[in-house]
């Protein structure tokens, strides 16, 4: 692979772990010279293993961090030393945007061009072609040095942080949910519905549709108040279980702050009088 300093692309890779590790053997593989440095994995066969981040950044076009968001400034302020004029480096850790805005400011008084990637699949089975967004001043560049190598990369419009938070966006969403179901899944499982409910959930992730998301949302200001009161004995239950009411109690929390937010005729209890009630408020509503 040609590089813009020779003949061949080097390419720094820190942090070994499970998807640096991947990225660094596919980056080997499509014939870039790989210079990897982590401190409690050594570098595989073929990857040039390194004692410090400056020293895996010496020479290298590009500098891929993929360690942990805790590491991630001090491992630039660590590697800048190693950096030669022109390079690049990208911040593939999955931190807050505030971090990647503190590490483009780090490179702009560095004179280094700065890319803020997110990652926005799992690495193991993808490898470099795990989806990937970029933003910042070195988005382009990024794109332009590994897309060529198989890399899969949507570039934004947009400064250092704009990725971070499309990804902690989604991440909010996806985790979120699933730790939702992980606590309803241990709590059906003290009172043996497991099955029952492992197959409810399935159910309703097939019947989902386009108009779903409407109507939870919806439906979740609409019934706060007398979800707030649904939520808090769901967690009266789970604490009876023997189960640590994390996701209850967060849910109750956020439908309390809806409905006291909510207009005075949306705050009220929402049972309508008998003879007020339309044909289709005898189906469950969505998010019941």
């Amino acid at each position: 692979m040609v590089g813009p300093a020779g003949p061949t692309l080097v390419i720094a890779v820190l942090g070994l772990g499970e998807a640096g590790s991947v990225i660094a053997a596919d980056l080997l593989a499509a014939g870039v010279t790989v210079r990897g440095y982590d401190p409690a994995v050594a570098a595989a066969p073929g990857i040039t293993d390194t004692s410090s981040e400056a020293e895996a950044a010496h020479g290298a076009d590009l500098v891929l961090s993929v360690n942990s968001a805790k590491a991630a400034v001090d491992a630039f302020q660590a590697g800048l030393p190693g950096l030669r004029a022109g390079a690049l480096w990208a911040d593939l850790n999955t931190a807050s945007p505030g971090t990647k805005r503190e590490l483009a400011d780090i490179a702009e008084a560095g004179g280094v061009l700065f890319a803020d990637v997110a990652m926005m699949a799992p690495v193991p089975g993808r490898g470099l072609r795990v989806p990937m967004l970029a933003s910042g001043g070195g988005a382009a560049r990024y794109a332009g040095l590994l897309r060529p190598l198989g890399a899969v990369i949507e570039v934004l419009a947009g400064p250092a942080g704009l990725a971070a938070s499309r990804k902690l966006l989604r991440s909010v969403f996806y985790k979120g949910m699933a730790a939702a179901m992980v606590e309803a899944l241990e709590a059906a499982r003290a009172t043996g519905h497991e099955r029952w409910l492992h197959e409810h959930i399935a159910a309703e992730l097939i019947a989902a549709d386009a108009d779903t998301l409407e109507r939870i949302i919806d439906g979740t200001s609409r019934h706060a108040l007398r979800r707030t009161a649904e939520m808090e004995a769901a967690a009266d239950m789970l604490t009876e279980l023997g189960v640590r009411p994390l996701i209850a109690d967060a849910s109750r929390a956020l439908h309390e702050r809806l409905a006291h937010q909510a207009p005075p005729d949306q705050a009220k209890p929402d049972q309508a009088p008998p003879d007020q009630a339309k044909p289709d408020q005898a189906k469950p509503d969505q998010a019941s």
